[in-house]
């Protein structure tokens, strides 16, 4: 597949319930990872797309779970993304030394992030 799904993100509002919950229900290895504006939990799930966890950054919003897909010219795909019509609800962000993201909302509403891997 030309551009895969990478990368399943819970945006939560209480990060230490859902944490609890998905080791119970799945058997998933959670790992805190620090960050810059807080911490943040991966989860490594074994074979398939991992993902990972974190306090909702947009307070009120209700927990949602975001897919990422990957793409090789992250700049390139949000702003065809943005040409046929999405929503650019997050522009370009780096993460660390591990690569950079953007997040769309499609023209049926349904939220998307990019993903590029630094290389």
């Amino acid at each position: 597949m030309a551009n895969p799904f990478v990368h399943v993100e819970l945006n939560t509002t209480n990060l230490e319930q859902a944490k609890s919950f998905y080791e119970a229900m799945f058997a998933w290895k959670l790992r805190d990872m620090p960050m810059p504006q807080g911490s943040y939990t991966i989860i490594e799930v074994g074979d398939g797309t991992g993902g990972g966890m974190m306090t909702h950054p947009m307070p009120g919003a209700p927990s949602t779970w975001l897919p990422y897909v990957s793409v090789t010219d992250l700049a390139a795909a949000t702003a065809k993304a943005e040409a046929l019509g999405a929503t650019v609800l997050k522009g370009i962000t780096e993460v660390q030394d591990m690569g950079s993201f953007s997040i769309i909302v499609d023209p049926t509403g349904a939220m998307l992030g990019l993903w590029m891997t630094k290389r």
